[in-house]
């Protein structure tokens, strides 16, 4: 018997690197797919008919808090990994953000949000991809 041809599943989600007046960026606290802490950037998956803009700027608002507005779109990231033995390529569209208001609080999906000046951020975040995007923005 042929072995089954197991095609990867694409996925396509859209962030918000948040960026204040003083240049501080803005990180949550979630959980990666092994229940582990993970501080990384605001980002999730878009809805069905949602521009990447709206995604970005619905994901940052739901797991930060924060009404954003978009400066522009930055480098978007693709990369591979496993879940429940499926093979997953994601593309994550970035967006620079400026903050306009503390609109409420975050989601369950996030167990904290921080200000952090940039090389602090560039300490804790976990990925490569956001690491990247921070270390972009320049000193």
């Amino acid at each position: 018997m042929a072995e089954k041809q197991t095609r990867p599943l694409l996925q396509f989600s859209a962030g918000g690197l948040v960026v204040d007046e003083r240049g501080r960026v803005l990180l949550i606290r979630a959980r990666d797919l092994r229940s582990q802490p993970v501080w990384t950037l605001p980002k999730g998956t878009l809805d069905p008919g949602e521009s990447a803009t709206d995604a970005a700027l619905r994901e940052v608002r739901e797991e930060t808090g924060y009404r954003c507005e978009v400066v522009r779109e930055l480098d978007a990231a693709t990369y591979w990994f496993q879940h429940d033995g499926q093979r997953i390529r994601k593309t994550v569209r970035w967006f620079l953000m400026r903050p306009l208001e503390k609109a409420g609080e975050h989601d369950h999906e996030v167990d904290e949000v921080l200000w952090l000046e940039r090389d602090a951020a560039l300490d804790r975040l976990r990925y490569d991809s956001d690491r990247r995007l921070v270390a972009a923005l320049g000193g």
